[in-house]
């Protein structure tokens, strides 16, 4: 992930030194997002059809070879805006496959059972790149260009190619294959999506994103907390929606504190905060679509996951940069806090009411299993004793049936 932080640090460099436009910027960002948001729950049909660690091997070499002609036509100085943009969306139709096989193969790895642990290490390791590599590439840059940090980037890819191909397949939790039926079933995923325990992780998800990408803006603070939260959340083993809708409100309440901060240090403090809650919170989220969902459908629920959240910070940090442009940062920050604080206080209330409404439902039908038990349990002492012993023996009292053993 460092490597990926980098090449992301070196192209918007690259771009702005040869169009000096923030537009063009901008631009690149958005072709490489694009086919994520296109082909996200196709790229995550590939996965559930397709060996994952193969797919991933396949996926890894084409991002290591795209960074290295990258970096080959920078170095040589042949390089215009075009072909950048051109890797650019390379790299995110890769991208369409690699992100739902990736997040789908951790469960192949580690099983349900330490699911939320290898995703809170994940998380770790993503929000560490996401520290160290921009860093890195802004003294690589300055030093020696970004076509330096093009050609690390893809030397990085050896690691992860090396770890996939020496995995032993017979020790992996491989996943059944999707029968012909579950392939091209859309409404099988559309009754999938609109379960509690995945609708709801992708509903706080998208209003997360959309008003809360403030984030990135204080990587360094908020990282450094990513840490705490993941310890906090290795010791965790499942997740249930009243835990999830409280991470949410605790995200919310941290960043209501942070816009209310009056100085400096507390400031820092409530972001500590945030990092905490925001590793906390996704770990949950995805870690809950992972194990709701059955395995004919895993890749392609877990790309509408990575389509969410792409979908929602797209269209969120223009809002949210208006926002803070002609209100400040500090409202930005409030309206960060007050709307998703709000969703999850309006989903608490229908799940309350939606149990609420269910449970005469439940009582009714086991007490209606209860008869039927009983009227079979009465069948089949009728068959096995005759009816005049099976109904004195049913309304007769213990202390009858004492008294005849005694006699």
């Amino acid at each position: 992930m460092t490597g990926l932080w980098m090449q992301r640090i070196a192209q918007d460099w690259l771009v702005l030194t040869l169009t000096h436009s923030a537009t063009a910027v901008g631009l690149t960002t958005a072709l490489q997002c694009l086919p994520t948001l296109l082909l996200g729950v196709w790229g995550g049909s590939i996965a559930d059809r397709l060996p994952k660690r193969r797919l991933l091997l396949a996926t890894q070499v084409s991002m290591a070879v795209t960074a290295s002609m990258l970096a080959a036509v920078t170095l040589l100085g042949l390089v215009s805006v075009w072909q950048v943009y051109m890797f650019a969306v390379l790299l995110g139709l890769i991208s369409v496959v690699d992100n739902p096989s990736r997040q789908s193969f951790v469960i192949e790895m580690v099983g349900p059972g330490l699911l939320r642990n290898a995703i809170s290490l994940s998380s770790s390791v993503f929000q560490l790149g996401g520290l160290v590599g921009p860093a890195t590439a802004g003294l690589i840059v300055g030093a020696v260009g970004p076509g330096y940090a093009f050609a690390i980037n893809a030397g990085s890819y050896m690691a992860p190619i090396v770890a996939l191909a020496m995995m032993r397949e017979a020790e992996l939790r491989i996943l059944p294959r999707p029968g012909p039926a579950a392939r091209n079933s859309g409404s099988e995923l559309l009754r999938i999506a609109r379960q509690p325990q995945v609708l709801v992780p992708l509903a706080l998800v998208a209003v997360f994103g959309l008003f809360t990408p403030n984030l990135p803006v204080t990587l360094a603070a908020s990282t450094a907390s990513t840490f705490v939260g993941a310890l906090y959340t290795s010791r965790q083993h499942r997740s249930t929606l009243r835990t999830l809708l409280t991470q949410g409100a605790t995200l919310a309440l941290c960043y209501l504190l942070a816009a209310a901060a009056p100085e400096s240090v507390s400031f820092f403090l409530a972001l500590f905060g945030v990092g905490i809650a925001t590793l906390v919170f996704l770990t949950g989220t995805n870690a809950m679509v992972q194990v709701s969902t059955p395995s004919s459908h895993l890749g392609r629920v877990t790309g509408l996951y990575v389509l969410t959240i792409l979908g929602s910070a797209s269209i969120g940090g223009p809002l949210l940069g208006l926002v803070d442009q002609h209100a400040g940062p500090r409202f930005g920050l409030l309206l960060a806090g007050l709307v998703p604080g709000a969703t999850v206080a309006a989903m608490t209330w229908l799940i309350i009411r939606r149990r609420r409404r269910l449970e005469p439902t439940s009582k009714a039908s086991s007490a209606s299993r209860n008869r039927a038990s009983s009227v079979h349990s009465f069948a089949h002492m009728v068959a096995a004793q005759g009816v005049h012993r099976a109904t004195h023996r049913m309304f007769r009292g213990p202390d009858e049936d004492d008294h005849l053993r005694a006699g």
